[in-house]
């Protein structure tokens, strides 16, 4: 896919997602998450290419200018949406899958001080609410939701639902496909 295709459809994705989008303009211009999404694809390039103090500066830049911290090294998919951005944490070695939704204050964070994976693997269609806390080396699975302000400290098989400090997880029920209001 190319550079221009993937700006695009992370545009499409934001308008698809956000009822209160009025036009493409307005979320190119004023979204603070898509440009945080953009900015990580510039410097995870470069974090790849090896040249990891220049990424680093640039994520803080970004950081600075939006309020969205993710690290170079971290790997998102396609089609990721930050609803209102602030406060969203992604650390190094977290790893997200395709069509996942975040809002505001969220934090994929670590639990350890070592060279090792200490971030979460969130997996395809996850949706995780605003304030939500993912701690460690667990793994979200497929299609779940994530409660706003839960904190998930152990592994979420695909189609559950996280709610709660700290979360207890359970299947998704056919309703929580539809009515995840509560999430945001």
């Amino acid at each position: 896919m190319s550079v221009l295709s993937t700006l695009i459809e992370d545009v499409q994705v934001a308008r698809q997602r956000d009822p209160a989008s009025r036009s493409t303009a307005e979320v190119v211009l004023t979204y603070p998450g898509l440009h945080a999404i953009w900015a990580y694809r510039l410097h995870h390039r470069l974090w790849l290419a090896g040249w990891r103090l220049p990424a680093r500066i640039v994520s803080q830049l970004v950081r600075s200018w939006t309020g969205v911290e993710i690290h170079p090294g971290a790997t998102i998919g396609r089609r990721f949406f930050i609803d209102h951005g602030s406060g969203v944490v992604i650390g190094e070695t977290a790893e997200v899958g395709d069509d996942v939704t975040i809002f505001h204050g969220v934090t994929l964070g670590g639990t350890v001080w070592r060279r090792q994976k200490r971030h979460p693997t969130v997996g395809d269609r996850v949706i995780i609410g605003a304030g939500a806390t993912l701690l460690g080396a667990i793994r979200i699975g497929d299609d779940s939701l994530i409660g706003a302000g839960a904190v998930v400290i152990h592994d979420a098989p695909a189609g559950s639902l996280a709610i709660g400090v700290p979360a207890k997880i359970r299947p998704r029920s056919s309703t929580d496909a539809t009515e995840h209001h509560w999430v945001i």
